[in-house]
């Protein structure tokens, strides 16, 4: 096991039921009945989330994962599917007896939190940020080009693309470090793993799932998001009974980055809606 420094924090990994090992950080007594379960973006790792981590711990224990494919998890070869993912999830939840969770995720991984609160009856609210139930007619040809892009030429060609994507202008001139931390984050990643993750992002169709969240959820998005679209984001709403809607002005697709306090305020209103006592 490895030990931060932190004493509030362990870290260390789970080998779920195909035998990958997924690796997560605890931040938090899993005795607390507040918690939290994140999941990153495509080609982030569970770092990701330290902005929106330090403005829940007051309140919440919080685990984060590091996906299959990704950060300190292992990469075995795809295909890859979200269900898959979200087992990865349930998984992880069992062998650390951190059940009972509201589970939010961001872009990619609110694809997985979507399938698991339909699905796992561990959810008891979820927060879907920067993501979508479905990225169109043409995203299998759309994801397949990119994850090609990936194997013919490395991922550093790719770099512009995203970070013009990931944040805004304003954003990315003003906070250069945040910009430059993603990128190396980015350029870490195993390319296969990469393109598997990103031909199951465009074989992904929820639509049927949002009818069977049954639990209290947040929908969250960047007026300014192309990735994962303010339209998109409003289908979920619509699909989704008695969720909310945020859309935060001159954000763009990773919010949790770029505006962690609005999207924490909304994970805390979500908390509040949500049954943390069971």
């Amino acid at each position: 096991m490895n030990q931060p420094a932190n004493p509030d924090v362990v870290s260390s990994h789970v080998a779920v039921r195909d035998g990958t090992r997924i690796g997560y950080s605890l931040y938090g007594a899993k005795e607390n009945t507040v918690r939290v379960v994140l999941v990153h973006s495509l080609a982030m790792d569970r770092h990701f989330w330290t902005p929106v981590v330090e403005r829940l711990r007051p309140r919440a224990s919080v685990l984060t994962i590091d996906a299959r494919g990704h950060g300190a998890s292992d990469k075995p070869a795809g295909p890859y599917t979200v269900a898959l993912f979200a087992e990865d999830v349930y998984d992880v939840l069992r062998a650390v007896n951190f059940r009972n969770v509201v589970i939010a995720g961001a872009s990619m991984g609110g694809c997985v939190a979507l399938q698991f609160a339909a699905t796992c009856p561990d959810a008891i609210a979820a927060g879907l940020i920067d993501t979508t139930a479905w990225y169109g007619e043409s995203a299998p040809q759309d994801w397949n080009e990119r994850a090609q892009k990936a194997e013919t030429g490395g991922l550093a060609p790719l770099v512009g693309f995203q970070t013009t994507r990931w944040f805004s202008d304003a954003f990315r001139a003003e906070h250069p470090d945040v910009v430059q931390r993603c990128v190396d984050t980015f350029l870490r990643n195993d390319v296969a793993a990469f393109a598997a993750t990103g031909r199951m992002l465009g074989s992904f169709d929820g639509r049927a799932l949002m009818a069977d969240v049954k639990v209290p959820t947040c929908v969250i998005v960047g007026e300014e998001d192309y990735a994962a679209t303010p339209a998109m984001a409003r289908v979920l709403h619509a699909g989704i009974a008695g969720s909310t809607l945020t859309e935060i002005p001159k954000a763009r697709h990773l919010t949790p980055l770029e505006t962690p306090d609005i999207v924490a305020r909304e994970l805390h209103a979500l908390l509040d809606r949500a049954d943390c006592a069971r």
